[in-house]
């Protein structure tokens, strides 16, 4: 199973709402996403299911890659995927669809870097920069997880 973990784009800085969770993306947000996309569909991205925090910034960024990938299924909302959540929550919200043999989750900061390091087994950080994704590759997805990376794509 491929498990596509996805920073959402670059965002304006405030929302004129104030709330973090209504910040859009910026047009180079979306530029940068454009490229990762580009990249990652090159190298056999297809996901068969996208999931997404429901966050504005995190909703454009995963209408644009299923746009970018002609991706024709619906996009799932998850609150496991916000940046409040934590990397047990995440994976236990991508456990629920592992009948699925592509997943891309688009997700942010702190978030990504925390679950992405613990699917790996290691403490080492991987850099997510907005616009970053990263292939995890899994036999199985299990109580624990156990991946490995196969692949870091970069929209800058």
């Amino acid at each position: 199973m491929e498990i596509y973990l996805l920073r959402h784009g670059a965002a304006e800085r405030t929302a004129p709402s104030g709330r973090d969770a209504d910040r859009r993306l910026t047009g180079e947000g979306a530029a940068a996403i454009t490229k990762v996309v580009t990249q990652a569909r090159r190298a056999g991205l297809n996901p068969s299911l996208i999931l997404t925090s429901p966050y504005v910034r995190a909703l454009e960024t995963a209408r644009l890659t299923a746009r970018l990938l002609d991706h024709g299924q619906d996009i799932l909302t998850a609150a496991a995927l916000t940046p409040e959540s934590t990397r047990e929550n995440m994976w236990e919200e991508l456990r629920l669809y592992s009948e699925h043999p592509s997943i891309l989750a688009v997700t942010h900061q702190p978030l990504i870097s925390d679950a992405a390091s613990w699917m790996l087994g290691t403490t080492r950080a991987i850099e997510f920069s907005p616009g970053t994704m990263v292939r995890i590759d899994f036999e199985n997805l299990g109580l624990e997880p156990r991946g490995i990376l196969r692949r870091i794509f970069k929209g800058k």
